[in-house]
């Protein structure tokens, strides 16, 4: 699966870097970095060879390093690597869900060890998270969404889009910003509004023995980390509010039609929502 790079070294254990390391569990070389080190011996129960505690043991002589780690940890994570001996030639790639914010952190430490770096992002995520959550074949039929910001060659471009295609992913490229404006969108909006009708639903939590499976599958969502999911949706603020302000919009022209009675417009609105749902084709 990993045919450009002999050894990859994954650093973060949750639910993204575990099913990365699943997938790739008959690679010529592999290490899975955990803080913890009680993770280590779960790893392994999962069949995954390399899992250690020990960042330079992790990092030596490696050709990928993946940051599967939230994006706020990812600057001080990639000082230590370097520290620990990452080797200059190691391309690095991420997975988080925001992507300036990486570019940006990461350009002075790269500048200064010459590591060239791509962003990805496996749009594979869960409302479940850790090692307990991973998978072979999360990746299967997922988008990936590739940032080249920072420049890196183009040969290495192709490399890790290869790697990605490898594990199942349908992948494309885009900007930094252009990541951010679509997966506002598309991803941290619907988590927000996930969120918002948790709230409003479920103000009195009894009512929850009553819904089915509508209620069940607009929250979903909302059951991911508020930790991860707070960074996430704050470091894309700028992207956010935009979108968020035009979902307001929406909901007071629902509002303001079941307020004048109109069944009309009521109707026009939801068979607008229902054409531009049904044209979702990747996902169920």
């Amino acid at each position: 699966m990993s045919q450009f790079f002999r050894k990859v070294s994954i650093l973060g254990g949750g639910l993204l870097g575990g099913s990365v390391a699943l997938s790739l569990k008959n690679a010529e070389s592999l290490s899975l970095w955990f803080r913890n080190p009680s993770a280590v011996s779960q790893a392994e129960k999962l069949g995954i060879s390399g899992a250690t505690c020990d960042l330079a043991e992790a990092v030596a002589g490696a050709d990928l390093l993946i940051l599967a780690v939230p994006v706020g940890a990812m600057p001080g994570l990639v000082k230590a690597a370097i520290e620990a001996g990452l080797p200059a030639t190691c391309l690095i790639t991420d997975v988080g869900s925001v992507k300036q914010a990486p570019h940006h952190s990461l350009e002075i430490i790269l500048k200064n060890s010459g590591n060239p770096f791509i962003g990805s992002h496996p749009m594979a995520g869960s409302e479940q998270n850790g090692l307990e959550a991973a998978r072979e074949g999360l990746f299967e039929n997922a988008a990936c969404i590739l940032t080249n910001d920072s420049k890196a060659s183009d040969k290495l471009s192709q490399q890790l889009e290869i790697f990605w295609q490898s594990l199942g992913c349908r992948t494309s490229w885009t900007t930094a910003e252009q990541h951010d404006g679509m997966v506002a969108r598309i991803s941290h909006l619907p988590h927000i509004t996930a969120a918002a009708t948790a709230k409003s639903s479920l103000k009195d939590p009894a009512l929850g023995a009553f819904g089915g499976g509508g209620l069940r599958d607009t929250t979903r969502v909302a059951s991911g980390n508020p930790a991860m999911w707070a960074e996430i949706i704050t470091e894309n603020r700028g992207a956010i509010i935009p979108v968020l302000k035009e979902t307001i919009s929406e909901l007071r022209e629902i509002l303001a039609t079941l307020e004048k009675s109109d069944q009309e417009m009521a109707r026009q609105w939801l068979g607008d929502a229902k054409s531009l749902r049904d044209t979702l084709t990747n996902i169920s």
